[in-house]
């Protein structure tokens, strides 16, 4: 899965570099006090939202696993990027206001999504927020890359950011912005 983006994360930052994702991100700029809120950028690819917050004044810190793209988004934005598999990472080093999902936990398989989330939510502050998105569906699908999309239900996301603990604030749904039919689900959450 990850060979994808290490051996095309030029191709992908030009597919998705461009897209003006603002109209998800607003209502989270919303909520944050962007001269003292830190953001947290997992899975930043080439910095596209990262580059965004940036300029809405935010302090921004990326978070990468494919090498290719981690540095694209250090030249694209100018901040700090780890570059880093967060299945491993110890998030309990960072504390952020914060943290960014954009579509960058769409290749977890259901079973680890759980353990994946808390151990992201690890760099969280009490009382911070989260904006994720996934891909709507049941199952599973391949695309014609070979990338596994895992695709989630409303009711079984809200069950698990509730059982961790975390309240939706806002609940978005919309097709996708790179000319497929798919459909994205988006969620601003809080730490309580």
């Amino acid at each position: 899965m990850s060979d994808f983006y290490n051996h095309n994360f030029r191709e992908y930052h030009k597919k998705t570099f461009s897209v003006d994702m603002s109209s998800v991100l607003i209502p989270l700029v919303r909520r944050l006090d962007s001269k003292k809120a830190c953001m947290l950028d997992v899975g930043c690819g080439s910095g596209r939202d990262l580059l965004w917050f940036k300029q809405q004044g935010f302090q921004v810190t990326g978070f990468e696993r494919s090498p290719g793209l981690a540095e694209l988004a250090r030249k694209n934005v100018g901040c700090e990027v780890i570059a880093d598999d967060f299945e491993l990472y110890d998030f309990t080093n960072l504390s952020v206001d914060a943290i960014l999902l954009m579509g960058s936990v769409v290749h977890v398989p259901h079973e680890k999504f759980e353990q994946i989330f808390q151990n992201i939510m690890q760099a969280l502050k009490i009382k911070g927020y989260v904006l994720i998105s996934l891909k709507e569906g049941r199952g599973k699908r391949t695309d014609n890359y070979g990338r596994v999309f895992y695709l989630w239900r409303d009711e079984t996301l809200r069950k698990i950011f509730s059982d961790n603990r975390f309240s939706v604030l806002e609940y978005f749904r919309q097709t996708s912005k790179i000319g497929t039919d798919e459909i994205w689900v988006a969620y601003i959450l809080r730490k309580n």
